[in-house]
């Protein structure tokens, strides 16, 4: 019992800090679609063409998967909070560059460097979520968390097009950069450090002692908490958990869902309503909304019904059994995750249907696809990260740098390959190819999770 177990601290500074983490988060997968809406404009400037200009995006999701493989190991020795503000003051430097870079290759090699800096949050979200808060309620908060990574992808176009329209796309870039420079000192100023060793209460006490320490000091107290010696191991360590199907196999369904139901969305949207209804950066920004309301809903379900579902199971149990019946297993939230999977699939059927319905005259059936697509997405993102969470944590950065890499990778891919398949088998075909990848490889993994996981484990 002590004030520097974060599992000790008052409500209002965990929700501080989560706060800032959930937002730094947001900022890696808003910073890569920062540009989705002005690639036209980034390709008349720098003379390139329209798909080369697409690779300021593509570069930085692929980036975004690698980067926190490196993160994580310095993290888990120095703590999160100076990781946190290294990343984001270089983040800042990066976004300068980019708005100021006089050729393609530079400002390809600045965004390059932003995504790797920006990253941290976007994984080791997940440790915070794990070393903040109790079991009982962290499908709740880890909710938050996942629910802002994935807010990033629309909230980027829909908030930054404006920008592009009125003063130029270069501003986007100074636009992140102040943003990383607000964060930066709301972090130093608020934020907490919440790697907490749990060791024989003498080292514990000697090693963190830092709730005794002044405000002040605090601030600028820098060191190494863990020193266990570093080793290259720890670098890919996260890549072993593809060997344990309670992560691998929710972390693969997943991917499938957020590359359907979030980026192959935004992507197609970004690229066929300009060209369908002569869009310009602010309207196809403006489409985004869908994305967003239907997050915030599924969110609900995903978080804060996914808590309740579990605390009605383990109050059933004492009913039943008395006060010490056994919590629920981590297997029974994924009974959440299927209505997830089935919006998912409706939604971007929907989407792309009626697109193809639409000709050259907008209406809004297919943005009712996005939202319904987006509220399944987030059931599944939260539901799926909270179960394997629960799984292993002990190891939660390490689970979510693993989670990280496989959505990201996986993301990284879809776009080179889903707009030809649409273009050559039509929007129909396309549709049900969708609807078949979700099932076979989200839908009926997570029946097998649920059916083999506890013996997995």
């Amino acid at each position: 019992m002590t004030d520097s177990d974060p599992y000790n601290w008052p409500k209002s500074k965990k929700a501080l800090n989560l706060a800032m983490i959930a937002f730094h988060a947001m900022m890696g997968t808003f910073t890569a679609a920062a540009v989705q809406s002005v690639f036209a404009d980034i390709a008349a400037d720098l003379d390139v063409s329209i798909h080369r200009a697409s690779y300021m995006l593509s570069l930085q999701i692929a980036v975004l998967g690698g980067a926190p493989l490196f993160w994580r190991p310095l993290s888990q020795r120095y703590g999160r909070r100076p990781i946190f503000l290294l990343s984001l003051i270089c983040s800042l430097v990066g976004n300068v560059g980019c708005a100021v870079s006089p050729s393609y290759s530079t400002m390809g090699l600045c965004r390059a460097i932003t995504a790797f800096f920006i990253s941290p949050a976007l994984a080791i979200g997940s440790g915070v979520v794990a070393e903040t808060f109790f079991k009982k309620e962290r499908a709740r908060y880890m909710g938050i968390w996942t629910m802002m990574v994935t807010l990033g992808v629309p909230m980027a176009p829909f908030i930054l097009g404006f920008a592009a329209v009125r003063v130029g796309y270069r501003w986007i870039y100074w636009i992140l950069a102040i943003t990383n420079g607000v964060q930066f000192i709301l972090y130093f100023l608020l934020g907490h450090e919440t790697l907490y060793l749990r060791g024989p209460a003498p080292l514990a006490v000697a090693e963190q002692s830092h709730s005794q320490q002044s405000y002040f000091k605090n601030l600028l107290s820098f060191r190494r908490i863990d020193r266990t010696p570093l080793t290259l191991w720890e670098f890919v360590q996260p890549l072993t958990f593809a060997a344990r199907p309670c992560v691998l196999l929710p972390a693969a369904g997943y991917a499938m869902v957020f590359l359907w139901g979030n980026i192959v969305l935004s992507v197609e949207t970004g690229s066929l309503f300009p060209e369908r209804f002569g869009f310009d950066p602010q309207q196809v920004g403006l489409q985004n909304i869908s994305l967003i309301v239907g997050s915030v809903i599924g969110e609900q379900i995903g978080g804060f019904l996914s808590d309740w579902w579990m605390w009605r199971r383990h109050k059933q149990a004492i009913d039943g059994e008395g006060k010490d019946a056994p919590a629920p297993q981590p297997e029974f939230r994924l009974w959440l995750g299927y209505p997830g999977h089935l919006l998912a699939v409706c939604g971007v059927v929907v989407y792309l249907v009626q697109v193809d319905r639409a000709g050259t005259s907008w209406n809004v059936t297919p943005l009712i696809g996005m939202g319904i697509a987006a509220a399944g997405n987030q059931i599944v993102t939260t539901v799926m990260t909270t179960y394997a969470v629960d799984c292993y944590r002990e190891d939660a950065a390490g689970v979510g740098v693993f989670i990280n890499f496989v959505r990201q990778t996986w993301g990284f891919i879809g776009p080179f390959w889903v707009p030809p398949m649409i273009e050559e088998v039509g929007f129909g075909a396309s549709a049900g190819i969708a609807a078949a990848m979700v099932v076979v490889v989200s839908m009926v993994p997570t029946a097998v999770v649920q059916w083999r996981g506890q013996l997995w484990r």
